[in-house]
């Protein structure tokens, strides 16, 4: 057989395993730092999800809707759009579909609000325990927190998960824009207004689970 066909069968196999096992992202900014650093190549468990939702911690990629990516147009067919196609196809490029990454916080019919007297998340009424958390908004109780004039930008009100979506967070929390970027520091938000955004779960691509390049941060993702 021609060296050729090998090559052919092997990028149809690559092609195959990105498209149904296991796809490599490039991380695009830094929401996630610094569990995730701009530039990082990441595997994603594409069946991670079979059997069920993501549990709450987990890191996930997504398709970016409308509510995610805004109303621009979709890139118009180029050559240069064709070979970031391809590039993501085979994992070594960004591709054309607009993902994102962040890390689940609430699960379906959870209800979930900042901030407790500590500035910490509250699920359920309960303060989560975030030591991923990087460069979170200032919060100082008594000075600037949710009470104060003007409410810290931490601070959100309750917000309930729909069926079938999940809510979502970046670690680098001053710097992501994630289901409660409109929300934050809003009089409105902290009393109830509709300003947040989800994931659903047609829209998730899979579970990010390790750093496979830049050498030197290869590692489980955490």
């Amino acid at each position: 057989m021609s060296p050729w066909w090998h090559l052919l069968i092997a990028l149809v196999v690559l092609a195959l395993v990105q498209s149904f096992l296991v796809k490599v992202y490039q991380v695009p900014s830094g929401s996630m730092e610094q569990t995730l650093q701009v530039g990082d190549r990441g595997l994603v468990n594409r069946l991670a999800y079979l059997g069920g939702g993501p549990a709450r911690g987990d890191v996930v990629v997504f398709v970016a809707d409308e509510a995610w990516a805004g109303d621009a147009a979709a890139e118009p067919f180029t050559p240069i759009t064709a070979i970031k196609w391809v590039g993501g196809l085979f994992g070594v490029g960004p591709g054309t579909e607009h993902s994102l990454v962040k890390r689940v916080i609430g699960l379906p019919g959870d209800v979930v609000s900042c901030c407790d007297v500590e500035g910490r998340v509250l699920v359920n009424g309960e303060p989560l325990d975030e030591s991923y958390v990087f460069e979170n908004q200032p919060f100082e109780a008594g000075v600037l927190d949710c009470a104060t004039t003007p409410a810290s930008s931490r601070c959100f009100g309750d917000v309930a998960v729909p069926d079938d979506a999940y809510f979502v967070l970046g670690d680098h929390r001053a710097d992501s824009a994630d289901s409660v970027i409109a929300c934050r520091g809003s009089t409105a938000a902290l009393a109830g207004a509709d300003c947040a955004r989800f994931v659903q779960r047609a829209q998730l691509v899979g579970r990010a689970f390790f750093v496979v390049l830049p050498l030197g941060r290869m590692g489980p993702i955490a």
